[in-house]
């Protein structure tokens, strides 16, 4: 199920499911909301989102009224979370999702809001996205990228290619080959979360999009790759098509002969084609890309392509 395109003029509102919308900086604030208004959207803020509890957060019930209350409102086209956190999971069981699958709409954001967009995908069947949030948009850090992506993805309907910024300078194949899959995945600690429970996708024939913030210091490297055995052992791995690996911070020590050695130590990761230093993630700029949408994928040692051909 795909939610309709937001057009310009539209309004959009701003939920807090995780961290309030308080902790964010007023210059960010403020450059957020101008950007977006400047786009010629309407921007709204939802009843609780500043809300502001010792960890910075807002009750389970606030969040909850307002992500239904954005749903129901029948003149929000597009939802974005306001900034990532840590508790968005709290809210999983209370969410009416067949509210949601009544009233399909964009919902749009990353980080610790991975739980969210995939759980609402595996219960509802609703394309979801992986994106910026409100505050992201208030900071001036090749936003050009940023917004082109957000508005390739949710206000247009062409196929498009996700293509390397100047940041990124290239793709790293890891391993080449050819894949075509639905999208699953986001922030790769988040997506872990998951397991087990009722709100985790089915990986069978999925393309995994997997990214990770530098919570842990020089300890990165491990703590990714047991995170990626963690997943790479749940039930349905076996059906994945292949993987797409966001783009580390320097801090991470990620280079791609690392990457090549963790992906080279895992049978079950043979025989399909996996790509990295892709645009999204932790690191300005990124792309938006769809939970639930179809991507191909192909690499080899002479072009890689990711073209996004349903969202």
């Amino acid at each position: 199920m795909i939610a309709d395109k937001l057009n310009y003029g539209d309004e959009i509102r701003v939920i807090a499911p995780s961290r309030s919308l308080s902790i964010i900086r007023q210059e960010v604030y403020d450059n957020a909301l101008e950007f977006l208004t400047n786009q010629g959207f309407e921007i709204s803020f939802s009843k609780n989102c500043r809300e502001l509890d010792e960890s910075d957060s807002s009750s389970i019930e606030s969040r909850i009224e307002d992500l239904h209350d954005a749903f129901l409102d029948k003149n929000v086209k597009a939802i974005l979370t306001c900034i990532g956190g840590f508790n968005v999971n709290q809210i999983l069981e209370y969410i009416d999702y067949s509210l949601i699958q009544r009233n399909p709409k964009i919902l749009c954001g990353f980080s610790d809001i991975t739980a969210l967009l995939n759980s609402i995908y595996a219960k509802t069947g609703l394309i979801t996205y992986h994106g910026p949030h409100f505050s992201s948009f208030g900071f001036n850090k090749e936003m050009e990228y940023t917004n082109t992506y957000f508005e390739k993805c949710l206000l247009q309907n062409e196929t498009y290619l996700i293509e390397p910024s100047k940041l990124a300078h290239e793709y790293f194949v890891i391993q080449e080959g050819f894949a075509q899959g639905e999208i699953v995945g986001g922030n790769l600690c988040t997506l872990n979360l998951l397991q087990g429970t009722e709100f985790m996708p089915d990986l069978r024939n999925k393309i995994l999009f997997l990214e990770d913030d530098n919570l842990v210091g020089d300890y990165f490297r491990y703590e990714f790759e047991r995170n990626l055995q963690s997943l790479i052992q749940t039930s349905g791995f076996e059906g994945v098509k292949g993987i797409v690996l966001g783009r580390f911070e320097d801090c991470c020590k990620m280079n791609i002969d690392v990457i090549r050695r963790m992906v080279s130590t895992k049978s079950q990761l043979k025989n399909i084609p996996i790509i990295s230093n892709v645009d999204f993630g932790h690191e300005f700029p990124f792309a938006t890309f769809p939970i639930g949408g179809v991507v191909n994928i192909k690499a080899n040692a002479s072009r890689v392509a990711l073209e996004v051909i349903e969202h």
